[in-house]
């Protein structure tokens, strides 16, 4: 990430901001008009949800070309964590795919305890797609059609 241009970071950064919003308007850790949270927020919600956004940030800029040729295929680990994150920071009875799956008893009986580890999982799952997608950009570098000596 030291070789990274500004635009690489302007990316990560207004990434980061969008995650943010888009994990913490529905979940209400962002305070707001549009959305009510049933259940307060635990002392790990916050800092799941701004780990989460971080990552996704960084994780969200390399996929910014920065003048190398690269290959870009996505991987399924990001977003299967970022919904994990949503899922693990939301509130257990606000979220209607669990209710309707589990009803309000089953949500708070087996969800709102599994939340802990689908953040662990979220959180680990970004993670290990980050750190795959900057050994492979360091590791594979494919030269530029410009750059000298490219056949």
């Amino acid at each position: 990430m030291r070789a990274w241009t500004a635009r690489r970071w302007a990316t990560a950064a207004a990434a980061t901001v969008v995650v943010a919003l888009v994990i913490g308007l529905p979940t209400e850790l962002i305070a707001n008009p549009w959305f009510h949270r049933m259940m307060p927020t635990t002392w790990w919600n916050h800092p799941v949800w701004l780990a989460t956004s971080v990552l996704s940030g960084l994780l969200l800029a390399t996929y910014v070309r920065d003048g190398r040729a690269t290959e870009d295929r996505p991987s399924a680990r990001g977003g299967i964590g970022g919904v994990l994150a949503f899922f693990a920071v939301g509130c257990p009875v606000c979220n209607k795919l669990v209710v309707v799956a589990l009803g309000t008893s089953g949500a708070m009986t087996w969800f709102a305890p599994a939340q802990p580890f689908l953040a662990v999982g979220a959180l680990l799952l970004l993670g290990a797609a980050l750190r795959s997608r900057l050994a492979n950009e360091r590791a594979c570098r494919v030269p530029a059609a410009s750059e000298p000596g490219w056949r």
